[in-house]
């Protein structure tokens, strides 16, 4: 580092062309640099940088600075070498015709000879140079270059994700004048928040504008204000920043926004034409059509799907292809016996709703049996199917002695099933039968009931098909799944709340706990997690280092036992942080005000032991604590699925995973795996390397300590399969 000091290279990254100015620059400790071969894709580019550069300088040099003149011959006769050595159509044309003047416009024939012909107007800042629009009083307002920009333009497009009527007109003028000249206006917009106008698209429409609406409101696809002002001249411009077209944004709001031109950024205006075809060709974003838009912005503002609403709620557009999928199952495979394996939080349940109003309308099928194991999910089932089929009275719930008095759409409890006689119970009784958490299917009380019935269309919804006993609940379906949207392709396509994953070391030795039925003995877990203080003030460190406000976070936490749950509420109550514990066990009302508590942050965490895992919607949660070791991936994923549904506010979600040594037998790669995708080798790299390849928003951060335990569990993984199956061999050999 001193030699570098002493050389006048300061230490640090760097992207220089090596020049013999540069070499002799270099430290003499070849350890201290490193030099790249330049690659022939990028050299032309970094070449040509290099000598417009050199050029400049020269040319700012007092002999030619005030002398145009000397200026444009000394230019001219570089370009005379560089024809000379040119194959590729550089010639003297290419010098500089007159002294001192650039074509400023061409102007467009009158339409009358008695026209006058007046220059177009221009913005402030010229064609050909980049700037940055900070707001001051010092520099035009962004309304004024916009509406200036639209008197030259050739097309424009528009991507902006809240359009409101006070920023539509401070631009009509421009707009309406682009109209008359038959420029193509391209506009994509959203619903988030409800913030966009009708008003100003239906004005906008009115003046020939092509609009596209993304209506994924929980998702926020879409939240760029960009535009883009196309001219065949080859001098097109294009705005990025922060301004969304409204009146303060563009007029007087404290907006930052970069202006491009073409012929200084022209791959960044590729790159921007690039993504918004992307985009416009992307289903997401539909065709403006006033009704669909006026209903999307009522639910937007009502910030409510499940409660009765006084509007028809509408599927998503990823909805709408997994309810398209089901039809062309159906209509061109006669398949009515079809799975969903969908991510937690991409609405399952809402699909099966539009589904069901969709067959009872088409096919005549009315009677309808739900099945889930919970009550809560139950009722919250029931609402979505109330809200999608406008009848505040559909449904009776089969669950906890309650039982329905009509019987024809019933939600039931598989528990409640199983304690009647399936004699009772005619097999083609129900018309539909939907079951939700369909992984449960191999359990017996499930194939006893799905065995028995015989409904005319059968569904079968889950997030995680595999089950850890590698038994195969497609069987009910001939081995075929229907619709398929997992966990990574719903957060690569922003259907999901990104994560930020923190691995942290809890110094827990569980290395010598006693391994049977493929895990940890419950007790003995207990044992070592309750009453383990220490353990606590390493958890509540790591919640202060990462978590932006602990006193308003709605956390879930996933204990080993209800003891356990019972003791971290007591110590987390203790160190100033609200907190409840419930379980299976604890009756629906603690559940349900322990819920609200939470919703409400009377209380900031809830400890859970073998509930919330799935199922049920708890959208409020945005911290998620794994305080248990957990090698199931279905249990893994259930338990961050839990946080991962999206509401308005709720930027992302932290999860803290406490990891110590494990048994030998314990398998992170099958986590990883579920998480990541791939092959162990896969899992490996990614985490050796830090997690490189995620969805945009999720991170994954591992402590060096938690990293080393993994990293060695992984790569232990594949020598212990070898030993154990050595062993088996050598004991067949001496059976």
């Amino acid at each position: 580092m001193a030699t570098a000091n002493r050389t006048g290279l300061h230490p640090g990254v760097y992207e220089s062309l090596l020049t013999q100015v540069l070499a002799r620059q270099l430290p003499g400790d070849k350890r201290l640099y490193r030099l790249e071969e330049l690659s022939s894709a990028d050299s032309p580019a970094l070449l040509a940088r290099h000598v417009s550069d050199l050029v400049e300088l020269v040319l700012r040099e007092p002999r030619f600075e005030r002398d145009i003149g000397r200026q444009l011959e000394f230019c001219n006769r570089l370009i005379e070498s560089i024809a000379e050595s040119s194959s590729s159509g550089v010639d003297s044309d290419d010098s500089v015709a007159e002294t001192g003047r650039q074509l400023s416009e061409v102007y467009r024939q009158p339409k009358s000879p008695l026209a006058p012909i007046e220059p177009l107007p221009r913005p402030t800042i010229p064609f050909s140079q980049n700037a940055l629009l900070v707001a001051s009083k010092q520099e035009p307002a962004l309304s004024r270059e916009l509406k200036a920009e639209f008197a030259s333009a050739d097309r424009v497009d528009l991507l902006c994700a809240f359009i409101k009527w006070s920023g539509i007109r401070v631009l009509l003028d421009g707009i309406e004048a682009a109209r008359r000249r038959g420029v193509p206006f391209r506009i994509i917009t959203t619903t988030y928040t409800g913030t966009t106008e009708a008003r100003a698209l239906d004005k906008l429409a009115s003046l020939g504008a092509d609009i596209k609406v993304s209506y994924e409101t929980q998702a926020t696809r879409l939240h760029a204000k960009a535009w883009l002002f196309e001219r065949a001249t080859g001098f097109s411009t294009a705005y990025i920043g922060s301004s969304n077209l409204s009146h303060s944004a563009i007029h007087d709001g404290l907006e930052w926004n970069v202006r491009l031109t073409q012929p200084m950024s022209f791959a960044l205006l590729e790159r921007f034409r690039a993504a918004f075809e992307t985009y416009w060709e992307d289903p997401t974003f539909e065709q403006y059509d006033p009704d669909t838009f006026n209903i999307a912005i009522r639910r937007a503002r009502s910030g409510s799907e499940t409660s009765i609403v006084p509007f028809d709620l509408q599927p998503y557009p990823f909805q709408r292809e997994m309810l398209y999928q089901l039809e062309v199952e159906r209509e061109r495979h006669n398949r009515w016996r079809n799975l969903i394996v969908a991510a937690t939080g991409t609405g399952k349940t809402i699909v099966s709703a539009f589904d069901y109003k969709r067959v009872r309308e088409s096919e005549g099928y009315d009677s309808l049996l739900f099945v889930a194991h919970r009550r809560e999910i139950l009722e919250q089932s029931r609402d979505i199917f109330r809200n999608v089929l406008r009848d505040g009275s559909f449904g009776e719930l089969l669950v906890a002695g309650e039982r329905p008095r009509e019987g024809n759409h019933v939600f039931a409890s598989i528990q409640s099933l199983a304690s009647v006689r399936l004699s009772d119970l005619a097999p083609d009784a129900y018309d539909v039968v939907i079951v939700d958490e369909f992984h449960h299917a191999a359990a017996p009380t499930y194939e006893r009931l799905l065995g028995h019935l015989r409904p005319r269309l059968l569904l079968g919804m889950t997030a995680t098909p595999e089950r850890t006993d590698s038994m195969d609940i497609t069987t009910w379906f001939d081995g075929h799944i229907a619709v398929e949207l997992r966990l990574w392709d719903a957060l690569e396509q922003g259907l999901l709340c990104p994560f930020q994953y923190f691995g942290v070391a809890d110094n827990v030795d569980l290395s010598r706990l006693t391994w049977s039925h493929g895990g940890y003995e419950i007790g003995q877990l207990e044992k070592v997690y309750t009453g383990n203080d220490s353990r606590v003030l390493k958890v509540l460190k790591a919640i202060r280092d990462v978590v932006e406000a602990p006193e308003a976070m709605r956390a879930l936490g996933f204990c080993v036992s209800v003891k356990h749950a019972e003791y971290m509420a007591d110590r987390f109550n203790q160190a100033g942080i609200p907190s409840a514990a419930v379980s299976a066990r604890s009756a629906q009302s603690e559940r349900t005000d322990a819920l609200r508590a939470l919703r409400e942050r009377r209380i900031n965490v809830i400890f859970a032991v073998d509930l919330f895992n799935e199922g049920l919607d708890i959208p409020d949660i945005d911290t998620i604590f794994f305080l248990r070791p957990t090698e199931s991936p279905v249990v893994f994923l259930q338990q961050l699925g839990r946080g991962l549904r999206r509401i308005e506010g709720k930027a992302g979600v932290t999860v803290l995973d406490f990891i110590g040594q494990q048994h030998r037998r314990f398998r992170f790669e099958a986590r990883f795996r579920a998480l990541l995708g791939g092959d162990r080798k896969k899992v490996e790299r990614q985490v050796e390397d830090d997690f490189p390849f995620l969805p945009s928003g999720c991170s994954i951060n591992l402590d060096r300590q938690s990293q080393e335990i993994i990293l060695n569990n992984i790569r232990g993984a594949l020598r212990l399969r070898g030993s154990l199956l050595s062993d088996r061999l050598r004991d067949l050999g001496d059976i």
